[in-house]
């Protein structure tokens, strides 16, 4: 075979390309709505690697005022000038495969995609490489799919059907668009299981950037608990509501969404229920409280890193992402406990461990794991495994 054919195994043999320094880099996010820890992905990756070009499926200039993405040009899709599409951007979820198959990316040598949906589906040529930082697979096509039917009120009826319909499309469409990609970066080990599980492909872990550096731990401890999380069903913001207004143990609880009246219901007199609040209120209160309750099963989980950050041992469910970013009593070092189900008599009884520790894990221990997670090691990280990648696939050699 010539120089720029494709193999058996589907990838090119050995390509004339620049040095990665000299590379033509452009960087796939899904949207540019609310800005979160995907976005601090990406505002990361555009410091490594300047001069990158910037492509989402739509672009909400509002939502990114304040933030380190304010002013960075973006390319966006089609999606974006149909109505109403930057606030409610998720309506066109269906056709958002569409979109992100338009972009026109023959001029870049190397593509990342910052995926957690549809943007690992870009087209590129067979002497690109195209590697993809995975968030999450799609969860509501995936394994929260009756999770998902159930909680948006689809699971019966015509409408049932049709968002059946278009889940098993998007199934088909996300398996075939994990062929497009050269090689997967995810998250977290948890996130790379599934990445093996629904695409039966190999992902290196890089652990995402969180900004530890912003808070301090040798503030004194104060007796309240504190959750922070956006309140919508799979974070169980109720759940624990219920378990200190049962327990009659002082609780604040930060956070917007869905599940703010019902949180606003359960919650007795010992809980206070802020909503959402700025980064400073959040780091005040993550700085002074006695321990940090988390009950999602997150791929990963920013939050509970921040609160470690802060000098705030944690209390969590004991599955996804924590299980790699907390160290659980009694092992050396430890930050925090587990709790096995997600229930109130669960969470009641792990806090009641936690108080017989009386102060057992400490601040200066909590901050010193959430250093593993800081913004330089991600890049040092992320652009020693981009390196590797690009010198591999230069050279014509498997990727995987």
């Amino acid at each position: 075979m010539g120089c720029g054919e494709m193999d058996l195994a589907g990838r090119a043999n050995k390509v004339d390309l620049p040095s990665i320094s000299e590379a033509r880099v452009a960087v796939v996010h899904e949207w540019l709505g609310p800005y979160s820890g995907s976005e601090d992905v990406v505002v990361e990756i555009l410091r490594t690697f300047p001069g990158t070009d910037l492509f989402a499926t739509v672009h909400d200039p509002d939502e990114m005022s304040g933030t380190p993405l304010e002013g960075v040009p973006v390319h966006t899709s089609f999606v974006q000038s149909l109505p109403g599409a930057k606030k409610r951007y998720r309506t066109y979820l269906p056709i958002m495969p569409l979109a992100v198959e338009q972009f026109d990316l023959r001029d870049y040598d190397l593509v990342i995609s910052s995926s957690h949906a549809v943007a690992k589906g870009v087209l590129t040529r067979a002497d690109q490489l195209h590697v993809s930082y995975v968030h999450t697979p799609m969860r509501y096509a995936w394994d929260l799919y009756l999770d998902y039917l159930e909680e948006s009120g689809m699971s019966r009826g015509m409408k049932g059907v049709a968002a059946r319909l278009a889940l098993h499309y998007l199934r088909l469409w996300d398996h075939a668009a994990s062929d497009r990609v050269d090689a997967f970066l995810a998250n977290s080990r948890y996130v790379a299981r599934r990445i093996g599980k629904a695409y039966r492909r190999p992902a290196r872990v890089v652990y995402p950037p969180v900004d530890v550096k912003r808070y301090r731990a040798d503030l004194p401890r104060e007796a309240f608990y504190v959750a922070v999380s956006r309140m919508v069903p799979y974070k169980r913001m109720p759940m624990i509501s219920e378990a200190f207004t049962r327990m009659e143990k002082p609780l604040v609880m930060i956070g917007g969404g869905p599940d703010l009246e019902r949180v606003r219901r359960t919650a007795g007199p010992y809980v206070k229920v802020l909503g959402h609040q700025p980064d400073e209120v959040v780091a005040d209160y993550l700085q002074r409280a006695r321990a940090f309750v988390f009950a999602a099963e997150e791929d990963f989980g920013i939050a509970p890193i921040e609160a470690q950050a802060a000098g705030c041992p944690v209390i969590a469910f004991g599955k996804g992402g924590v299980l790699e970013t907390v160290i659980p009593y009694p092992e050396p070092g430890a930050t925090g406990l587990f709790f096995d189900e997600p229930t109130p008599e669960a969470l009641i009884s792990a806090v009641e461990r936690f108080e017989e520790l009386d102060g057992g894990l400490s601040p200066a221990a909590c901050h010193r794991n959430a250093e593993r997670f800081g913004r330089e090691r991600f890049s040092r990280e992320f652009e020693a495994a981009l390196e590797e990648l690009w010198g591999r696939f230069r050279r014509g050699e498997n990727l995987e």
